[in-house]
């Protein structure tokens, strides 16, 4: 098993350099045990204008599955001899990976403590590496490789050079070129990507793995066109822990697009020590219809108990006003679930679901088909996973539902097609310079034929005795509208998108100040209607030609 990793230099920036990066002295062979065999650094050549660094591991095979390793890679063997007779010591894999972040560990976290300015220029490099297994060929080494700034030349092996007419082995010649890359880079790039392209791993893959992988590709790898095959292929196709890591690599991708932090991003719903959220008891007032859910430390003081931003479905408490016989959280719901009946909609979107309230309500009820939840935080839907009993739903009834993390501020394809789309007590947890965002993401991209929008009513604060004057009724709410800056800002997005809309009070409709939760209803007009249905139908027949 070789590779080799070169560099060209000049006078002012010598090649040998390579030696203090991958901290290994030119003049000297150096030799390093492992648990399957002895890996050899040398140099072939080093001087001002070129130097090479060789990597020879030397693995003994057999001593590998005495050992209990290696019995991973690539499955069950097809014969008990293949433990025996194998390419491990020659075709680069799993092992060569290791052993180069082994033996190259500062070089990979890109750390020079001789000279700490090196690992951050970029410089020529060339890899080779003569016999590399590669399930997908020379095509899928190009996709993988070239992406990351890499000139890619893959040369198929023939199975036999004296028997030309056997065709191609599944072994290529690989050289990358790339003048673009820091060293660390490249040896992240091939710690990842080897075993990848030999689609196994010479040890058992546990759910450590995940954070290696995004911890190596970091930078690189959220944004790789083929990061879904890369994911699968380095944690050996288990589904549990590629969702796990494809869930973080979005968070990542949503966090850089907002200019924010993960922890930012991810912190919709607090747990509490039990690992629900707070305010879950509040929320499951809806198991006991006629109860009356009081302020309290484990509903908290104030009127309204909510997921946070982009998590719809608070539970409010505390107002005398409110008729206590069903909580406001309660009365919301069937508003909602009242109008999805009137619309006729079977297939409906609760975008910002927060932990799963309504998604579960609409569960009840079998004329809602096809019910999608989706939320920016992960925790959130985590905790709706678990409020819905997913992992132990009927086939049929797990048929019928879906979460999946998206974020409102931006458009998703997946959401596209649906006949009603739910914002519960979600706007109001967004910037407001983030609404024409939301809007187009929706009423532009999406386009449900039906979609309801439901928030708090500022007005109708006044009759919280709990609620200190002045203040949001929760402390992530960036506004609060009065029935009017409501109206104004939904009949301008209905103009804009060729909607309809109508105004539906929920709650006790107080004569002064109105109902503690106004909610629009907008439906999409007859011309709209019509265009969105032609664009429905061109979309599935050029589905179905390709």
């Amino acid at each position: 098993m070789f590779l080799t990793i070169s560099t060209t230099g000049t006078p002012e920036r010598p090649a040998t350099d390579l030696g203090f990066l991958l901290h290994k002295h030119p003049d000297n062979a150096q030799a390093f045990s492992t648990s399957y065999g002895t890996a050899h650094v040398l140099y072939p050549e080093a001087h001002v204008e070129r130097c090479t660094a060789a990597l020879l591991l030397e693995v003994d095979a057999v001593a590998l599955v005495r050992r209990g390793k290696g019995k991973g890679r690539g499955g069950a063997p097809d014969a008990a001899l293949a433990q025996y007779v194998n390419d491990r010591p020659y075709a680069a894999s799993s092992l060569l990976a290791v052993a180069l972040n082994d033996v190259f560990s500062s070089a990979v976290r890109g750390q020079c403590k001789a000279r700490p300015e090196l690992p951050e220029q970029v410089r020529p490099l060339r890899v080779e590496i003569p016999a590399l297994p590669a399930r997908g060929g020379p095509d899928l080494v190009v996709k993988l490789f070239a992406p990351l700034g890499w000139t890619v030349t893959a040369e198929a092996v023939p199975l036999d050079t004296q028997f030309p007419e056997w065709g191609a082995s599944r072994y290529v010649r690989l050289v990358l070129e790339s003048e673009s890359l820091t060293l660390a880079e490249a040896l992240r790039h091939l710690y990842v990507l080897l075993p990848v392209l030999d689609d196994a791993k010479h040890y058992w893959v546990s759910s450590d793995e995940v954070d290696k992988l995004l911890r190596v590709g970091e930078g690189w790898l959220p944004d790789h066109p083929e990061h879904k095959l890369i994911t699968s292929r380095y944690l050996s196709r288990r589904w549990s822990l590629t969702r796990q890591a494809m869930e973080r690599m979005e968070l990542v991708r949503l966090a850089e697009a907002d200019d924010s932090e993960v922890e930012e991003i991810d912190n919709a719903v607090e747990e509490s020590a039990d690992g629900e959220a707070d305010g879950e008891i509040a929320a499951e007032a809806e198991a006991e219809p006629g109860a009356v859910v009081e302020p309290g430390p484990e509903t908290g003081d104030g009127p309204e108990t909510g997921d946070g931003a982009e998590t719809g479905d608070g539970a409010e408490t505390g107002a005398e006003s409110v008729e206590k016989s069903t909580p406001l959280a309660v009365q919301r719901r069937d508003a909602i679930i009242a109008a999805l009946k009137d619309s006729g909609a079977a297939r409906v979107l609760d975008l910002g679901c927060g932990q799963g309230q309504l998604v579960q309500a609409l569960l009840k009820d079998v004329r809602f088909t096809e019910i999608v939840g989706t939320d920016v935080s992960m925790r959130a839907l985590t905790i709706a996973s678990r409020r819905l009993k997913l992992d132990r739903m009927g086939e049929r009834q797990a048929a019928r539902v879906q979460l999946f993390q998206s974020s409102l501020a931006y458009t998703d394809k997946r959401l596209k097609g649906y006949d009603a789309a739910v914002l519960c007590e979600v706007v109001e947890h967004l910037d407001a310079a983030r609404l024409p965002a939301l809007e187009y993401a929706v009423f532009g991209s999406a386009r449900p034929r039906t979609v309801l929008v439901t928030t708090p009513n500022v007005e109708y604060n006044v009759r919280w005795e709990s609620l200190p004057a002045g203040h949001a009724r929760h402390s992530d709410h960036r506004f609060e509208w009065t029935r009017e800056e409501f109206r104004a800002w939904a009949t301008t997005v209905a103009e804009r998108h060729g909607y309809q809309v109508r105004f539906v009070p929920v709650g006790p409709d107080d004569p002064e100040v109105g109902p503690p939760t106004q909610m629009a209803v907008f439906d999409m007009t007859t011309a709209t209607t019509d265009t969105t249905n032609k664009t429905d139908t061109t979309n599935k027949k050029e589905a179905n030609a390709a």
